[in-house]
């Protein structure tokens, strides 16, 4: 059977609930088909790079599936018919990748960097700007540089 990558965009007003509610039925409509999911990840909320039905933000459901064309074209459908589905996209891929996928990797290092359990909010305080390199005021009190210095016309003196 062909091996497909679906991901489904929910509503941001609804629970986790209701978006893993949402995703079983999913999964029993793909299995009573004649299909298998091999694995689903739930990535949480997340901000979208623009406005898609009044909403910035959205809950994002992955899916690997193993079934015919058909089972993708009923799953489509209801997510069409679904006032709380915002986008979806399948993707048919050669094989499923093994283990966690690219975003949940990225969460897991996300995590890691920010020492663990507990969630550093440095960053969020400051509006969500991080360091973007050296300030003007650490520029200005550096000794110049010795290349400038050295190319110095002949008459000017520093004092």
């Amino acid at each position: 059977m062909p091996l497909y990558e679906h991901v489904m965009l929910a509503r941001q007003d609804l629970s986790a609930q209701q978006v893993e509610e949402f995703t079983t039925q999913l999964r029993g409509v793909i299995e009573q088909m004649g299909g298998k999911v091999a694995k689903t990840e739930q990535w949480g909320m997340k901000s979208l790079s623009y406005r898609l039905r009044k909403s910035r933000k959205a809950h994002f459901t992955f899916m690997n599936i193993d079934a015919p064309a058909a089972v993708i074209n009923e799953i489509e459908r209801q997510e069409r018919l679904n006032e709380d589905v915002v986008r979806y996209l399948t993707v048919r891929v050669d094989e499923h990748e093994e283990g966690p996928s690219a975003m949940m990797r990225k969460a897991d290092r996300d995590r890691e960097e920010r020492g663990g359990g507990f969630r550093d909010r440095g960053d969020r305080d400051r509006g969500g700007f991080r360091d973007r390199g050296e300030h003007r005021r650490d520029r200005d009190a550096r000794p110049p540089r010795e290349e400038f210095v050295a190319s110095a016309p002949a008459d000017v003196t520093e004092e």
